[in-house]
């Protein structure tokens, strides 16, 4: 026993460092992992600042050019010419400034603006919401512009000094080595010189893009979202329709469950009680019988629970938070009668109520689709990016899907608006037909 016990523990050890040593309990196998995700995640978020850079720098170039139109205005009203052209900088602004707001809307949180500003003169200089757009033409045509122009040139400097050890030698001999222009080409470790250069251009855009995309969005949401002192009626009717939207989505979902439970799962059990009862009565006269009862009351049983399982399952599907949502469309996909791809892009997950909205949104679009359509295939498409869930259904179906029809869609167009979601329909008779759908991520 002394030798047996002298001989595990190392032996133990080595399973451990094995262990270690294939990534199971080591820190390598716990980093590589986590290094992995972290590292498609930077890369990802870095891809999409790029992306805002990028449009954000064509509505900072047409800002420039609204700042220098109403700076020759102003210029030019004081012998009274510009005062010709000053309702048309006014329009121009107000329109830029709503290009700007859906732009950000896009990328993140919807910017509620302020109800029309004013195109006349004399009012616009006393209007509030028009010196709040000016201020943030401003900062747009400076700042912006400045943090647009770095969202393109980052990407291509980085390319340029990591690539150019491969192209060097077809420069001329006074090629510069870097992106910068320093440095002098002429042997290949003065090329080899450029490429750490371009790492560090891509470990800046990895780490500096994604504050630079919020620095250039972030003059837009404070500006040109509706102030302190503009009435906002209309945005609380709005609410209050989604409020009542969602309280009738409840009241018939409610509804629903009570259906399920009265019309099958009561049924079934009254069934078994039924049976158990005549059983009994029957097991000392004709044991034949009651088994065949009992045998009867069983099945009765399990057909109740099988019901009772599918009605949960209608509450909150499970397959969300054993596989999240991706998994969970896999599964509806599978099950769909019609070929059905999906494609899902989530990296975060998202609120457990708005997962369950999308998931029931897409049941009730491929039962639509299985009973309603026609069609040969079908495509379920998701994307979350800038705290908006993205979902594109689209079948090739004979179309002329209306809401009015009850096929479902008013539902689902309520289960939206208690998220705060928009919905999107296209079915021209003849198909194809599509359908998108945008929820917010964190509600």
């Amino acid at each position: 026993m002394p030798t047996s016990t002298r001989h595990d523990e190392p032996a133990e050890g080595r399973k451990a460092e094995g262990r270690k040593a294939d990534g199971g309990e080591g820190e390598g196998g716990e980093g590589r992992p986590g290094i992995r995700v972290a590292a498609v995640r930077a890369v990802r978020a870095a891809v999409a600042a790029l992306e805002q850079l990028l449009g954000g720098l064509g509505t900072a170039l047409l800002a420039l050019a609204v700042l220098i139109w109403a700076a020759v205005t102003a210029v030019t009203s004081l012998v009274g010419v510009g005062l010709l052209m000053a309702p048309l900088v006014l329009r121009a602004l107000h329109s830029l400034a709503g290009r700007e707001r859906a732009r950000l809307g896009r990328y993140g949180p919807e910017v509620i603006g302020p109800d029309p500003a004013p195109t006349r003169l004399r009012y616009a200089v006393v209007d509030p919401t028009t010196r709040r757009e000016l201020r943030w033409l401003a900062r747009h045509a400076s700042l912006g512009l400045l943090l647009g122009l770095c969202g393109v040139l980052l990407p291509v400097m980085a390319a340029r000094d990591i690539t150019f050890p491969l192209y060097w030698w077809l420069l001329p001999a006074d090629a510069t080595s870097t992106s910068l222009g320093i440095g002098v080409t002429q042997t290949w470790a003065d090329a080899l010189v450029s490429a750490p250069l371009g790492l560090g251009w891509t470990a800046i855009i990895l780490g500096l893009t994604p504050g630079m995309a919020r620095l250039q969005a972030r003059p837009g949401r404070t500006f040109l979202a509706a102030g302190p002192d503009t009435d906002l009626s209309l945005r609380v009717a709005e609410l209050t329709a989604t409020r009542a939207a969602a309280l009738d989505a409840h009241a018939t979902e409610l509804r629903r469950i009570e259906r399920s439970l009265h019309d099958g799962t009561q049924n079934r059990l009254v069934t078994v009680t039924v049976l158990l009862g005549a059983a009994r009565r029957m097991v000392a006269r004709d044991p034949a019988g009651a088994d065949e009862l009992l045998e009867r009351a069983q099945s009765a049983a399990e057909q109740a629970l099988s019901e009772l399982r599918s009605v949960a399952r209608g509450i909150l599907p499970p397959v969300l938070a054993d596989r999240g949502l991706a998994g969970a469309l896999t599964g509806l996909a599978a099950s769909c009668p019609v070929p059905c791809r999906i494609d899902v892009e989530a990296p975060e997950r998202c609120a457990a109520s708005v997962e369950a909205t999308a998931y029931f949104v897409v049941a009730e679009t491929l039962t639509n689709i299985a009973k309603h359509s026609g069609a040969r295939q079908a495509a379920v498409t998701v994307r979350s990016r800038g705290g908006r869930l993205r979902l594109h259904i689209t079948d090739d179906g004979r179309g002329g899907a209306d809401e009015a029809g009850g096929s479902g869609l008013t539902g689902i167009r309520n289960r939206i608006a208690a998220h705060d979601g928009t919905l999107e329909l296209a079915s021209p008779p003849g198909g194809p037909t599509t359908l998108k759908v945008e929820l917010p991520c964190g509600l």
